[in-house]
């Protein structure tokens, strides 16, 4: 059986054949997005074709780096034998250049912005990287603010993130390994990581599991991560998003993996623990005295942003005696007039809460401070005055509210609202004993669960040698050892020196 030359899989010395091959899979001329140039090069003495995909290639760059020179150049010694080998060496300027004789390889590259050109009499066709992507230019973090600082933040170009990456970590064991993902839209993934410094079984993880992914088309990280995580159904996240490329380098140097996408201004940290979601990106820039004490703010701002409400709950409706009589009576005074439950009072203003802040992030910059004013001013105020709400519940609310606004890692925001409503309805049925069996069984499953791995409450449980940088950090120059839990393969930082004196020095 006879197969037709617009089945193989595999380009033939007729320039015509494999044009009209190509022609066919891109669906020309009703698709207009494929740039096709003939042209007669003179100095190898046949007729060839330029491809690029409008939109995706640099057109000034295909011009003058690759169209140019074969049209001006009339003399070629072609020493090499091969007009593939010829035009690569000898005639064309541009600074890459890499051969493919598949048509499914052509066709990914052409995708990407690469340029194909391809010779009659040839069975390999000539691949040169012009992306020209449009892309913003690299701007400061819209998330993860610092006062002290880099401010710069990846961008959607994997380009520019990988270069944003080296220009913070001027390593030569940096590796960026490209991976695809996606069977009817490919999209590349590029795996960075210390190759002397991650473990290998941590990298092999990562890797398998970005092999495992089947599905039409992942166009952006946030989704991949969503394919890649192997607790699809929990509240806590597997891995970490940062949009600073400084962050990304000190997660790098520690031993953890980063995953770079295009159309993603952001970088995916793995493996991570609850300290890396508690940290914020400024932490290591200020003073050791000022670090710890917004860490210590940050970590009372969790526990208020969980607790307040599930603990007014249980105080007001089961245990009544653990109240002052009067901060008790002046709250009774206050609910006299309210028709509602405890519960359902708590639940209105989370409720108005939330659906003030989902508003201020979907509706128009300008007026987004206005939406704020309106629904914590006005709206609190207007509920207090109907007697549908009690003043001090406006109080725990906004306390509430504000402190879920301290934690620096969105992942972790989220689980900790949703996990306030679980505590909240324990707290309407069992009061401290059900606050106190929910903690329990969140302090169980965070024991056991892991990130690629690594348990997620360790270094500190189970316990593992590190620089003690969790809950408080130590100055920088005591920080000497990287966390032995991700299983670095240079455990110490900073290696020790001996004095003149004899004396170690750290």
């Amino acid at each position: 059986m006879t197969t037709r030359q617009d089945e193989k899989s595999e380009l033939s010395t007729l320039l015509s054949a494999n044009l009209d091959r190509l022609k066919r899979d891109f669906a020309y001329p009703a698709n207009q997005a494929l740039v096709i140039r003939h042209l007669v090069v003179a100095a190898l003495q046949c007729d060839a074709a330029i491809l690029y995909l409008e939109g995706a290639a640099d057109d000034a760059e295909v011009e003058k780096r690759i169209i140019q020179p074969l049209l001006e150049r009339r003399d070629v010694p072609n020493r090499s034998g091969n007009p593939v080998d010829a035009a690569r060496l000898e005639i064309v300027t541009h600074r890459t250049g890499k051969t493919a004789c598949a048509f499914d390889e052509i066709e990914f590259s052409l995708l990407n912005g690469w340029t194909i050109l391809l010779l009659d009499g040839a069975d390999r066709a000539l691949m040169f990287e012009t992306r020209g992507f449009e892309t913003r230019g690299v701007a400061e973090p819209i998330v993860e603010h610092v006062i002290r600082g880099p401010k710069e933040a990846f961008t959607e170009s994997a380009a520019v993130n990988r270069s944003l990456v080296r220009k913070y970590l001027r390593d030569r064991h940096l590796v960026a390994e490209t991976f695809t993902v996606g069977d009817r839209s490919v999209s590349e993934v590029t795996l960075m990581y210390v190759k002397d410094l991650a473990d290998p079984d941590i990298v092999d993880e990562v890797r398998r599991r970005l092999r495992e992914v089947r599905t039409d088309a992942v166009p952006s990280l946030p989704m991949l991560e969503q394919y890649l995580d192997e607790h699809p159904y929990s509240l806590v996240p597997s891995a970490l998003n940062t949009e600073r490329p400084d962050r990304a380098c000190a997660f790098l140097l520690e031993g953890h993996v980063i995953l770079i996408m295009d159309n993603s201004p952001a970088a995916l940290v793995m493996p991570i623990t609850i300290w890396s979601l508690l940290h914020s990106a400024e932490d290591h820039y200020m003073r050791w005295a000022y670090s710890n004490f917004m860490r210590v703010i940050r970590l009372l701002a969790l526990f208020v942003a969980v607790m307040t409400p599930s603990v007014y709950i249980a105080v007001a409706t089961f245990h009544e005696e653990m109240i002052p009589t009067d901060l008790l009576l002046a709250i009774a005074a206050t609910r006299e007039q309210v028709p509602f439950p405890a519960l359902l009072e708590v639940l209105l203003m989370e409720f108005a809460f939330e659906l003030v802040r989902e508003a201020a992030v979907r509706v128009p910059t300008v007026i987004g401070p206005t939406i704020g004013i309106v629904g914590a001013l006005i709206l609190g105020q207007a509920a207090v005055e109907a007697n549908i709400i009690s003043p001090i519940l406006v109080v725990i609310v906004a306390m509430t509210g504000i402190s879920s606004f301290t934690i620096p890692e969105p992942s972790l925001n989220f689980a900790v609202r949703i996990t306030r409503f679980i505590l909240l309805f324990a707290a309407a049925f069992m009061g401290f004993f059900g606050i106190a069996l929910v903690i329990a069984c969140m302090l169980a499953y965070l024991t056991t669960y892991t990130s690629y791995g690594v348990p997620f409450l360790s270094p500190l449980t189970p316990y593992y040698r590190s620089s003690a940088d969790m809950i408080l950090r130590m100055p920088l120059h005591k920080e000497r050892f990287r966390p032995e839990n991700l299983r670095p393969r240079d455990l110490i930082r900073k290696p020790e020196r001996k004095g003149h004196d004899g004396r170690t020095k750290g």
